[in-house]
């Protein structure tokens, strides 16, 4: 529980640092939020009321001052669109967005860990190349590309599963295996790097010379060795996942918190911008903290190194 405090409070800077940096920014981009809710042919009188009520007349500091003070609060302010609190709409589309990258988490596990043992234990063979192949086409195709191209061929060619929405549980799919393959293509790798690392240590040998069967002695010692760093960069992934489903939401239409960050962007509402930001931030700095309790329960020589400072 300490630890976990303390790197709580360590995220806080890097909380402030996003909040700060997503105020100016989204200020900066050219477009009046005013002009597009009222359209050019708006009158300056009324252009100039609509200013006042959101408060855009207020000076930029003043602006920013109310913002921290109300996410200090949990106040986000409310949308310039519709008038909502920010808090609400972003936490009514955050479920979907969970899902899916839960989902994609999942799936690029169950690939990544057999492939890459796989791969790890037929060395220099066929499977290798295989799953090296893979590994390199999930790598280089982006999500932009892949979801139009799952599309065309299960949604449009064969009629399997649906083009966008969230109506069934069948609409998960393609995003899903969208955002999961990208993702277990770079956890192959390392999977198979991580095997081949724990494979060359004493354990292993010491294992060998006990006269351990070499399933056991891959399944039970280099594998579950070779799982601890994957912990890691599966935790940041995952948080990853949480910004990076951004283009896939909108290809798919997926009523996510990343298709509600593009609409708010192109409809300059900058309190929903500010507030899709953050918590997207949140979920990296819970993830990360996530990852941390993990590895400390799963190696108890972190625990240890961290009970004696």
């Amino acid at each position: 529980m300490r630890a976990a405090a303390r790197r709580l409070l360590l995220a806080l800077p890097t909380l402030l640092g996003v909040a700060t940096l997503v105020f100016f920014f989204i200020h900066l981009l050219p477009g009046d939020p005013v002009e597009i809710m009222l359209g050019e042919r708006a009158s300056s009188a009324d252009r100039e009321r609509l200013r006042e009520a959101l408060g855009l007349d207020r000076p930029l500091v003043e602006q920013y001052a109310s913002f921290l003070a109300g996410a200090a609060r949990a106040d986000l302010g409310r949308s310039l669109r519709d008038g909502r609190p920010v808090v609400e709409v972003v936490l009514a589309r955050l479920p979907a967005t969970f899902v899916l990258a839960l989902t994609a988490g999942v799936l690029a596990i169950a690939i990544a860990v057999p492939l890459g043992a796989l791969s790890a234990r037929h060395r220099g063979r066929w499977p290798d190349a295989v799953a090296t192949g893979f590994a390199m086409l999930g790598a280089s195709l982006p999500n932009f590309v892949l979801g139009p191209l799952l599309v065309l061929v299960f949604s449009v060619g064969l009629g399997w599963l649906p083009v966008s929405g969230a109506a069934s549980v069948a609409s998960l799919v393609l995003p899903a295996v969208t955002l999961g393959l990208g993702m277990s293509a770079i956890l192959t790798r390392l999977v198979r790097a991580a095997v081949l690392d724990a494979l060359s240590q004493d354990f292993v040998r010491t294992a060998r010379a006990k006269g351990l069967s070499e399933t056991v002695v891959f399944l039970r010692h280099a594998l579950r060795s070779a799982l601890l760093p994957v912990t890691t960069i599966f935790g940041l992934q995952l948080g990853s996942l949480l910004g990076g489903a951004i283009i896939t939401e909108t290809i798919f239409a997926w009523p996510g918190l990343g298709r509600l960050t593009l609409q708010a962007i192109d409809g300059r509402d900058y309190p929903l911008v500010q507030g899709c930001v953050l918590v997207i931030a949140c979920g990296y700095v819970a993830a990360n903290l996530l990852t941390d309790l993990a590895y400390q329960r799963l190696d108890p020589r972190v625990r240890l190194e961290g009970a004696t400072k």
